[in-house]
Formats: structure tokens, sequence, C-alpha cells
């Protein structure tokens, strides 16, 4: 029964070419979308799930809020990062937990051997975490070997680039002044895993080396902490978090301005799940993320694409109906019953969809690396190669689209009846009214012009965003990284280039996602305000261009935190506190308490308000920011501002001196304009992947629509040779076969370009405070596109028709 199928499917695939090459391009194409999503959405879930426990593996976070019931950075986001406290207490006061381990992000240090020096990064942990997590362990024993102070474990690659072919276990390496014995080997961390390091150092050892500092094991100090959870079989989760709260409630007591509630986190839902917000001066979280919404809309954008491709096989099915009645009435003349005829189309359907998947798995492949370099976070995340259990779902999704495509011209075909489909096939009614064709192409073509549209008003937005005002100037700034080495020695090189115009330094680039924060508080002791920072030296705000409203730079010169008596603002600042009535050149000489989470808590006399700024991303409000001066225990950054006709060139020189200074780290170096344009390199991946996908649906429309154009011409032709007999012109005849599809355009535009604004002006664009208005050329752009191949397509096809010689057309008449 299934090869007399495939035979029949085959022999009408193969007499209708025409139709058949339009289904199994556009399938293609648009499967070729559903395999890159399918793959991408099995490598997000490949995270983590070599972990033999981790099912059972969970992750503390929490939310912090402050006195006035207000999260630090915004009311009720949610923490990565807990305190090494919140681990203690978890190991000492909670039941129901098998295993508790603590762990440090901020493990980043030169190793020396004998004349080597190689950077190392890597977490501080304890010997619980071998206990909670598969990371087999070559040499060594996991149990022992993060148990003392300056113990470290190596992976397999790191041993390598350290000690070569040597075995690793029991020498020594230097880091900074201080000795560390490997007690182990690991094996390398694998790729889908969402802890990434080099080296894991004891726990202990971090609290040697903070023995002194306060804030190292408080409630509050969650910067660079994690902890997680191995939880027995058939844990109670409920009883585990009711425990949790009762632990922050008597902790929050102690602590008058800061409240945290603990959260349970499934390890399988870090990678892929909600968004976790790191602290102030954090690194936030260790894991390559994804949020589930992007992934929903990605799913959503993909399965447009391939409804169209589906709707092409379905519109090309009815149409041909007439075609096929013969063949269905025979079937059932001869005994075929329902099941058999919805069968038969429902094989064929699938048929072409395999044929369609060997295509697209060629386009898959092609595209693939094109994917993967959309973003450089794409590439940390994801590698999307086939493997057995992506090959067979790619075959699963086949079969479904093909059923998908095929359903509604199977049933069609097995509700016909042979004796009016042998008798007269004109007299089998296909549809009422307006009929499920029409409207599959007015569906079909909504969406291509939502994609353009969207396509179009996106990248003016962002084209805006990436030459927005902040608020000074960025032009041909080269902002380079010192990685823990003193600028001095390559501030003195770099002043000697006549390219380089300017000099300054600075704690972090502001402007692209960076944060550095602290608090102040003016004349009410019980007020306080969030405020972000940056440290700079003197050169800072004539190199960058900051506007000043009142007062001047910074006239000390403090070498150490502890000297940091002036601070500058901005107008945010006044306005919060009401400082001299917003007055600028009335706040000079008033003085704020400014306190920071490094232990930084002194007053401030304001010496310089300067005009607000984007400290943050263009999608943030302006808020509250202060500079500090920048001293040489902070890390640095070198601004340069450089004159020349050749920026890459003039770069590669300063590489060289560089690699003088520096011969271990690489030169980390970027122009601020790249690094603005890094920033929002997520909202460039988006546009190009809707972009992508318009061209896609474009393309499957079109092909669905000259489909449609080439079998109506061809069934209309005596009526258009008659026509043109009687004295019919070839515009009339083109505007004759043409009104029909113009109008369904007509009907696709009027639902798509509102439904377009109204997304953008109502959903998008109100994340972006400072956003342009959608103008109307971003909306018609679109139309005009799709209308002009749209005219090309019904042109060509009408215009052949109408040439034709009414004669040999009804010869046999």
């Amino acid at each position: 029964m299934i090869a007399s199928y495939l035979k029949t499917s085959a022999r009408n695939l193969m007499r209708n070419k025409l139709f058949s090459f339009i289904n199994v391009l556009g399938l293609a194409i648009s499967m070729s979308v559903g395999l890159l999503l399918i793959a991408f959405v099995l490598d997000l879930r490949s995270y983590d799930r070599f972990h033999e426990h981790g099912q059972r593996i969970y992750r503390i976070t929490n939310v912090q809020t402050t006195s006035h019931g207000q999260s630090r950075l915004r009311s009720g986001d949610k923490f990565a990062t807990t305190s090494i406290k919140t681990g203690k207490l978890i190991r000492q006061k909670v039941t129901g937990i098998e295993e508790v381990t603590i762990m440090r992000n901020d493990f980043s240090q030169d190793a020396q051997i004998g004349d080597r020096i190689l950077p190392i990064k890597g977490l501080w942990a304890e010997p619980s975490l071998f206990r909670i997590f598969t990371f087999p362990m070559l040499e060594g024993n996991p149990n022992t070997a993060l148990k003392h102070p300056y113990s470290i474990v190596l992976t397999q690659t790191t041993a390598k680039k350290l000690f070569g072919n040597q075995s690793a276990l029991g020498k020594v390496i230097r880091f900074d002044t201080l000795d560390y014995q490997v007690t182990g080997v690991m094996k390398d961390v694998p790729f889908f895993s969402h802890l990434r390091f080099e080296a894991l150092v004891s726990l202990s050892t971090a609290g040697q080396l903070n023995k002194n500092n306060d804030n190292f094991e408080r409630w509050t100090s969650m910067s660079s902490n994690y902890v997680y959870l191995l939880l027995p079989e058939n844990a109670d989760i409920v009883s585990i978090q009711s425990q949790l709260d009762a632990l922050a409630k008597e902790e929050n007591r102690v602590e008058a301005n800061t409240q945290i509630q603990l959260e349970l986190l499934p390890l399988y839902k870090i990678v892929v799940g909600e968004s976790l917000r790191r602290s102030e001066g954090g690194p936030g979280s260790v894991a390559p993320h994804m949020p589930t919404v992007v992934l929903w809309i990605l799913g959503g954008l993909a399965l447009v694409v391939i409804l169209s491709a589906c709707f092409n096989y379905t519109n090309l099915s009815m149409a041909r109906a007439m075609r096929r009645f013969k063949e269905v009435g025979l079937r059932k003349a001869i005994g075929a019953d329902r099941s058999q005829v919805w069968q038969q189309f429902l094989v064929e359907a699938i048929l072409i969809s395999l044929v369609a998947l060997l295509l697209s798995c060629f386009l898959f492949l092609a595209l693939r690396p094109q994917l993967i370099s959309l973003a450089p976070e794409m590439q940390r995340t994801v590698k999307l190669e086939l493997t057995p259990s992506m090959v067979i779902t790619f075959i699963v999704f086949s079969v479904t689209v093909g059923i998908i495509a095929g359903l509604m011209p199977a049933l069609f075909f097995a509700r016909v009846s042979a004796i009016h489909a042998l008798r007269n096939s004109s007299s089998v009614k296909v549809f009422n009214y307006v009929t499920l064709r029409r409207a599959l192409v007015v569906i079909q073509y909504t969406f291509t012009l939502i994609f353009i549209t969207t396509t179009a008003i996106g990248y003016v937005q962002y084209k805006n965003i990436l030459t927005f005002d902040l608020g000074f100037n960025t032009a041909n700034i080269l902002n380079i990284h010192m990685q823990g080495n003193k600028p001095d020695a390559l501030l003195k090189e770099l002043s000697q280039m006549p390219e380089v115009t300017a000099l300054s330094r600075s704690l972090i680039t502001t402007s692209v996602g960076n944060a550095w924060g602290g608090f102040i508080k003016y004349k009410d002791s019980r007020d306080s305000a969030l405020v972000m920072t940056n440290h700079i030296d003197e050169n800072y705000l004539s190199l960058h261009e900051y506007k000043l409203l009142a007062g001047g730079n910074f006239r000390a010169r403090p070498t150490t935190a502890d000297g940091i008596r002036e601070i500058i603002v901005n107008q945010q600042v006044l306005k919060r506190f009401n400082i001299a009535a917003n007055d600028p050149r009335k706040a000079i000489g008033e003085v704020i308490t400014f306190s920071n989470p490094q232990g930084l808590r002194r007053p401030m006399t304001i010496v310089g308000v300067i005009k607000d700024f984007h400290y943050g991303k263009v999608d943030n409000l302006i808020g509250p920011v202060v500079f500090l001066f920048w001293t040489p225990q902070d890390p640095a950054i070198i601004n340069a501002r450089i004159q020349s006709k050749d920026l890459l060139a003039t770069r590669a020189r300063i590489e060289s001196v560089w690699k003088k200074i520096d011969r271990v780290h690489p030169f980390r170096a970027k122009f601020y304009n790249e690094e603005i344009e890094e920033a929002y390199s997520e909202y460039s991946a988006i546009i190009k992947i809707i972009g992508f996908l318009s061209v896609l649906a474009i393309s499957i429309a079109s092909m669905g629509l000259f489909g449609m154009v080439v079998f109506t011409t061809e069934t209309r032709l005596k009526e258009i040779s008659i026509r043109k007999v009687m004295g019919a012109s070839a515009g009339s005849l083109i505007y004759l076969l043409s009104r029909g599809f113009l109008l369904q355009l007509s009907i696709a535009t009027l639902i798509a370009l509102p439904v377009t604004y109204l997304f953008f002006e109502n959903v998008v664009l109100t994340h972006f405070p400072y956003h342009t208005p959608v103008q109307m050329a971003e909306l018609f752009v679109g139309l005009l596109a799709v209308l002009l191949i749209a005219f090309m397509l019904i042109g060509s096809q009408t215009m052949k028709a109408a040439k034709r010689n009414p004669a040999k057309v009804l010869q046999s008449e």
C-alpha cells in the first residue's frame, strides 16, 4: 500500500515539475530556518546535562531591596549571586540538603612558572564542588584537593600549558608573591557547561587573603559569590524553601537598610530561563544565558516562515484541484474509501517535505556559520553541530511539516464525491464566498509585510542608537585595558606618538553597559540614593568633551582612595536631593556623603557639576552619576584620542608598544564607537535575523504568487483569447487577471502596516525612552518592495498570456 502511494506520488510530482519545484524549494528554504532553530534549542538544552546529579542540583538566587523597598537596581530583580555567609548558614541550619558548595568567580591572576608567565582565570571553590558536579579528576583526590589554603586544581589543558607533558601534581605555581601547590588535575570543562574556568583555587585561600576585610562574609556581600545545593531524591522543596525564608528573615533583622529573599533555581533553568541581574560592581552571572521569551519569539518567527511555505503547498494543491478530480473519482469508483484517498495525498505531501529536507540540510550547513557569527555571545553559547539525536529530530520535523502542509488538501479530496468528479468536475463546489485559498494568500502577505516593515523600522532605530548624542564625544578614542599593569609606562610611550593628541585614565568605559555603583546622602541621613560612578583623572573631562555647567576639574591629586575628598556630579544628583535648589553654581562647595561596596565612606565636596549624559545604554533613563578621582590603586583604562588618516595602522603601532611593556597579556583595546556597536550587538543580531526571515518570507510568498499566477493564466487562457478577439486591450487583460491578487495584497497591507506601527509604538519602543518616532517612509519601504515584486510576477505572466495568438488557443473549439 505504502509503495503504491509512493509510486503514484512520485509520478504526480514529475508530471507537475513547476509546482513541485515551487513546493520543494519553498519548503526547503523555510525548513532550513526550522532546522537552525531546532539545533539552537537542542544545544541550549544540552547545557549541564553531563552532570550525574543534574536534576537534583539547585542554585541559590536572591532579591535584594533597600529599606525603601526598592531593589538596588530595580524593584523585584533577582541576582544570580549571593553571599558566602548564606552558604555557610544553609550548611549549618537548613535540613533536607545532601551537599552545599560555595564558589567565587573573581580569580584572575598571572601564573609564574620559572621565567614563564601565563594569565589564569578560575573559581575559588570548596571540596564539595566535586561531590555535587561531575568534573572527573585525572590526578589527585577530589575530596581533599581543595581543602587546604593555597591549593589549586588545574584543568587538563591548563596543566599542559603550564607544565607541558610533565605531571602537574605537586608542582608549585606562583601568583603574585604567593606560592600555590597543584593538588589535582581534572578533565577539561565541557563546552556545554554554565561553569567555565581554567583552574579551581581553594575557597579557604580567599578567606585567608580577606581575613581583615569585614565585608567578605557579610550577609549583604554578594557581588561574586555563588551557592549550589545538591538535594536528595524526592526532596521536599517546599520545606527547604520555608527554611530559607526563615533564615533570611532572621538575618534581615540585623541589617537595617537591606532585605534579602533567598530562592531556589534548578540547574537546568540557569542557561534557558529567567534573566538574573548582577550586583553593583560585581561580575554578574557566570553562565551563558538565553531568556525563554527570546526562544518563543524566534520559534514564532520560524513558524510563520514555515507556515508560509505550507500555505504555498495548500494553495497550489487546491488551485490544481480541478485537474485531479477525475483521478480521485476513479480511485473511489474502484473501491478506495476516504481514508485511502487522504492517505495518498498526505504521503505525497510528506514525500515532498522529505525531498525538501535534503535540500534544507545543505542550506542549514551553509547558514550555520552565519548564525554563529551574528554576535560574539553566540560563538560562546552554541555549536550547532549535527548529532544523531539532532538528525532524528530533523526527520520528525520534516514529516510534521509534510502533514501540516498536506492535511487540508488531503481532507478536501477525500470528501469529493466520485459521481460528481467523473460526471463534471466543475460541479464540485470548491469554496463559497471568500475562498480559503485567497485567505491564505492574504495571511501569507500580511506576515511578509510585517517582517519586512519590522526590519526597516528596526534598522533605522538601531542606526539612531549608534549615532545617538550621549552627551560627550567618543570619536577616535581608543580605550586600552591595562589588565593589572600600571599605566605610567604606556602613557609615556603614547605621549611621544604624534598621532595621539590627548590621554586620560578611567576605571571603566561608560555608555556600553558597564556599571560601578555607590550610595550618597545629603542632609537627611535616612535618605540615600544609588548613584553610578566612574573614577577619572584630571584629563578625562576635556578629552571626552563633557560640558561643565559650574565649578571645575579636580583640584587635588590624591594617590590613595583614603585621600579622595572631591566629587563631580551631574544634574540628576542635584535634582534627586534638591541641592542648592538645583542651581549648579550654588551647588559648588556643598558636602555630600559617599559610600561604596569597597568600604569607602566619607564626606565629599562638590567641585564641579556636569551636564547630564548617558552613563548606561540609551534604553536606560539618565540617572544620578558622580565622578571620583582615579588613583593608582584602581584598575586602569587608558583613553587615547587619535588623530590619524589610518586609525587601524595607528592602533597596530600602539599594539607593538604594548607588547614591549607586557608580553603575557594580549592587547585589549577598542575604539569607543566599536564598543558602543558591540554593546548593542544583540539588537544588530535580532535585526539581521528578522531581515533574513523577511527575505525568506518574501521569496516564499513570491514563489507561491508566481505559481498561482501561472495556474490562473493557464486555466483562463481561452477566456483571454475570446476577450482579445472581442477587442480587449493588453492593459485591460492584465488588469482583469491581476485585480484579484492586487485586492488580496491591499487587504494584507491594511492589516500589516497598522499592526506593525502599533506594535512598535506601544510595545517595542516603550523600552527605549529616547527613541525617534516611526516615520511613514519606514512603513512604506517594505510595501513598495513587495508591490514591485508582485507587479513583476503578475505582469510578466499576464503579458505573456495576453500576447498569445487567439487562433492557436481556440483552434480546437
